[in-house]
């Protein structure tokens, strides 16, 4: 049965942002469109990596110096787990199986114009030509996606593009990437993959999405395999212990297990 795909509320999203200015504080650069970015990769993966991986691979030591005691820590938790939560149902695989042409996951992107590129420029942040290339909608939460690919390289492996699959896998990743491309770079993205189109802002957004929830129902047929647990044959009770002791198995260390 297909869930609905929660999204979060404005309260929830406010105090996401208010926990980012409190990390900004303690000197972590890090926004929230930055956190949900990372946050989505996290929940795309291969495997569920959880919140003690991923605290200091997200915020690094200033996660400690910004929430030093229980009471803090749970107070950054309960903003953090909200929008985990979200991204979860959104990122539902049985949902996507019975919907595949459904697009369930809704980024916290910040939208830019040329008036709020404008404004970055005029406060001397960086120039007319790095905003047009920086300031892009959904280019922070890319790299936030791509900084957690990259934190946890292991459960990312390289594509293998001789084959359809790693090809597959490849084109997910490049339609998040692409967001992050400056203007001649995706130019070229687009006359290789899209056979030149233009594309508006909000279809390459959509478009990323897309490749986000391909991305976790590819991982549903490359999952890590586990480990092979192997256990030693034990001797009979009546053996002489593989201790070297020359006790019986069942007087030296089979006894432990009476």
């Amino acid at each position: 049965m297909s869930r609905v795909a929660r999204h979060s509320t404005e309260a929830e999203i406010e105090a996401l942002e208010a926990l980012c200015e409190q990390l900004a504080a303690a000197e972590s650069d890090v926004s929230v469109e930055w956190v949900d970015g990372f946050m989505t990769a996290l929940l795309a993966s291969r495997r569920v990596i959880t919140p003690a991986e991923w605290l200091p691979a997200m915020f690094g030591e200033a996660f400690e110096k910004a929430f030093a005691t229980p009471e803090a820590v749970q107070s950054a938790m309960d903003a953090l787990m909200p929008r985990w939560n979200v991204l979860a149902s959104q990122l539902d695989v049985d949902s996507m199986i019975d919907h595949p042409e459904e697009l369930r996951l809704g980024p916290l992107m910040i939208t830019y114009d040329e008036a709020a590129r404008a404004e970055v420029v005029k406060a001397g942040h960086m120039s007319a030509e790095e905003a047009e290339d920086l300031l892009q909608t959904g280019a922070l939460w890319a790299e936030g996606f791509s900084d957690a690919v990259e934190a946890f390289a292991d459960d990312w492996p390289e594509p293998d593009t001789d084959t359809e699959e790693g090809r597959w896998y490849d084109d997910c990743l490049m339609r998040v990437y692409a967001l992050m491309l400056p203007k001649e770079d995706l130019a070229k993205h687009l006359e290789a993959n899209y056979n030149g189109q233009t594309m508006e802002r909000d279809q390459l957004v959509d478009e990323a999405c897309y490749g986000v929830q391909d991305l976790r129902l590819y991982w549903l047929d490359h999952a890590p395999k586990p480990e092979t647990r192997r256990v030693e044959a034990q001797p009979g009770r009546n053996d002489p212990c593989h201790c070297g002791s020359g006790k019986k198995f069942k007087k030296c260390h089979g006894a432990a297990a009476d």
